[in-house]
């Protein structure tokens, strides 16, 4: 009987401990109880790429939808009880490889953002980060029949990198 008894808690014990240590599970966050609407306004775009910032905003209300069960997205702060501003503030392209003929082939895309999310109920900032930096490459064809402009895609890429980013650091309550 004793014996059962030590093999019981030797063998819970570890569960235990694992569930006051503080971890939680990945990706079962929530927002505050009264947050029920979430406004994404159109972010600003200080930097000088035409129209990333509606691929940014566009990117985080679908990550919204996907992820925060039961939270209705809205553009229209005045219809929400939490809204997420965010400005596109550095939009930079370098060539990082050269083919044989000293031509750039490959680019790096940075993408520097600042995000605030406001509780408009308490009139609290719940998240914020001045400088959220993501990077992306893309590709030049070496045949100008096919070229194609990776520099969108690539772009698109970023953007649902960086909503997926957010929406989980929101989430999760960093």
């Amino acid at each position: 009987m004793l014996k059962r008894v030590v093999r019981a808690i030797a063998f819970f014990l570890p569960f235990t401990m694992v569930a006051s240590c503080g971890y939680h599970t990945v990706g079962k966050g929530s927002l505050p109880s009264d947050i029920q609407t979430i406004a994404v306004v159109t972010f600003h775009n200080t930097s000088v790429k035409y129209r990333v910032e509606q691929r940014f905003t566009q990117a985080v209300m679908d990550e919204i939808i996907r992820r925060a069960r039961g939270v209705r997205v809205t553009s229209n702060p005045d219809d929400a009880d939490a809204v997420i501003t965010g400005d596109i503030r550095r939009f930079r392209s370098s060539g990082v490889l050269l083919d044989p003929q000293g031509r750039t082939r490959l680019y790096q895309l940075t993408i520097t953002t600042n995000v605030v999310l406001r509780n408009l109920n308490t009139h609290k900032i719940i998240y914020q980060n001045p400088a959220v930096h993501f990077q992306g490459e893309y590709q030049l064809s070496d045949n100008p029949e096919t070229f194609f402009d990776e520099q969108n895609t690539a772009v698109d890429r970023i953007a649902k990198d960086f909503a997926r980013s957010l929406v989980s650091a929101i989430m999760e309550g960093m």
